[in-house]
């Protein structure tokens, strides 16, 4: 399965990029977290829960964060486990182009399923996906422009 989509935040690249480096910005807009926990710079560790169709199960995965190019690119890998509902595997790259008025997020994703999430269907499991990517994107950019907006205490 693959995703890729653009997306614009009003606000500058920097604080684009702090932003998705923040645990507790990531915890907040990520659908169905329960738990992140970053164990280095790098590593993060995550308890979410997922409906996908009939199938709603409690994942544990890891992620890996590689800034090669902050704060314009960094990729990301991870790997997560349903028990019985099945598997997910991917990574996707982000880069952060500075553009008139904020900062415009693309991000390519690849994601590799298995167990029952598998017998679902492609186009279900995709559809989900896509949604949830957009859930947690239109989430972090309404949260950084608000951020942009309060003033400085």
């Amino acid at each position: 399965m693959e995703l890729k989509e653009e997306i614009f935040i009003p606000a500058p690249r920097e604080t684009v990029y702090a932003a998705l480096n923040d645990t507790e910005m990531l915890k907040a807009c990520i659908p169905g977290c329960e738990e992140l926990v970053r164990h280095s710079e790098t590593e993060l560790e995550a308890k979410v829960v997922l409906k996908v169709g009939p199938v709603k199960a409690r994942f544990a995965g890891k992620v890996t964060l590689n800034p090669y190019d902050p704060p314009r690119a960094f990729s990301l890998t991870g790997e997560g486990n349903g028990g019985a509902a099945g598997f997910a595997k991917g990574g996707a790259d982000v880069v952060l182009e500075e553009v008139e008025g904020g900062t415009r997020l693309t991000y390519e994703a690849k994601a590799d399923i298995g167990g029952k999430l598998a017998q679902l269907g492609s186009r279900l499991v995709q559809g989900t996906a896509k949604k949830l990517s957009a859930k947690f994107f239109d989430c972090l950019a309404e949260k950084v422009a608000e951020g942009e907006k309060a003033p400085a205490a």
